[in-house]
């Protein structure tokens, strides 16, 4: 009888040892089918709820600049989503803060009787966390967050086999996580001019008939707005071109904090730059450029020998689909209108 024991537990052993197995590499698998980190932890944590049965997952990131942990994703049978996800503890505080300056995973059968447990997020949305089982999520030496199960499914306690599993399935989503920031940052180098931040002229084209496209299909405006700085070209002459190389940085910069969130800004090549406003008409446009043709006016340069530098801008605005209908013709008006105050006044601003 006890020999036939031993083998039922050792069947059993095995067939979870097999169903873990067959779990790491489902998930495996799913770190090809998304870059998004959202998306991809929660196709992870519902593949490993197939093992590990939790009342709810909870995913903290790491922001380094605020030195606080924030609540990236929730999945739950217990706590809503919207109660949790963006919320932030101190990158010291409870069990997640041990884990964090610790770097261990860590079984908490009763937080009750562990003083390291914070109960200020259970107060927050009225919720009683019992048990817990956290662990690091870093990748080659960098802490990425951490990952909780809180509360076993039916009050049943974790296991230390847990605390192995859930190790494993977090080294998982630090390897998505981590392949989706490199995407990210190499997407941000393909696309942007490194000189000003902001998009380049290729990436521009696309964004351009991105947006042309959804103001057709819901009838709304936009906006196209052609810079060129005036007799840029004196200030290399006189100060030299790093002088004009950090002008061209800095005026980048000022139209980048002033445009909204929607709107978009390029590069175009040499001192042009181009804006995308959507939902914007021709009174919005100009509005906004006559703050921009003052910013530019009032802002100065300071060499290391204390000179100021000045410039001034011209722009051209044209607007979709009262100016033109297509996106050669919406470019081509906005230059030509740029071009009319460069040939005239310029500093100044000029609509089809």
């Amino acid at each position: 009888m006890t020999e036939l024991q031993d083998d039922r537990e050792l069947l059993e052993i095995l067939h979870r040892r097999n169903e873990e197995l067959e779990t790491l590499v489902q998930i495996g698998k799913t770190l090809t089918s998304t870059l998004d980190t959202e998306e991809l932890s929660n196709r992870i944590i519902e593949k490993g709820n197939l093992l590990l049965k939790s009342r709810t997952w909870l995913l903290l990131l790491v922001d380094e600049s605020n030195q606080e942990l924030v609540f990236d994703v929730v999945v739950s049978d217990v706590v809503s989503s919207d109660d949790l996800k963006g919320e932030r503890l101190p990158l010291d505080e409870g069990v997640a803060g041990w884990v964090v300056k610790n770097r261990e995973a860590v079984y908490v059968a009763d937080v009750d009787t562990d003083p390291r447990f914070s109960d200020r997020i259970d107060h927050l949305i009225g919720f009683k966390t019992h048990s817990m089982v956290c662990v690091p999520v870093q990748i080659q030496n960098q802490l990425l967050g951490v990952m909780q199960l809180i509360n076993g499914c039916d009050d049943e306690p974790f296991t230390d086999s847990d605390l192995s599993l859930l190790s494993a399935i977090a080294d998982y989503i630090a390897i998505g996580i981590s392949n989706a920031r490199n995407f990210s940052r190499v997407r941000e180098l393909v696309i942007t001019d490194d000189l000003t931040g902001l998009y380049n002229a290729r990436y521009l084209d696309d964004l351009l008939d991105i947006e042309i496209s959804r103001a057709e299909r819901f009838n709304s405006n936009l906006a196209l707005v052609f810079i060129d700085l005036d007799y840029f070209k004196l200030v290399n002459d006189k100060h030299g071109h790093l002088i004009g190389s950090r002008m061209l940085a800095e005026i980048g910069q000022l139209f980048k904090r002033r445009i909204r969130s929607v709107d978009f800004g390029a590069r175009y090549g040499g001192d042009e730059f181009v804006l995308i406003l959507p939902q914007t008409d021709k009174e919005g446009a100009y509005d906004l450029v006559c703050h921009l043709r003052d910013m530019v006016r009032s802002y100065a340069l300071t060499t290391e020998a204390g000179d100021k530098v000045n410039v001034t801008a011209s722009f051209g605005i044209a607007t979709y689909p009262e100016d033109a209908t297509t996106k050669i013709d919406l470019i081509r008006l906005a230059d030509n209108m740029m071009y009319k105050v460069k040939e005239t006044t310029r500093d100044g601003v000029m609509m089809a």
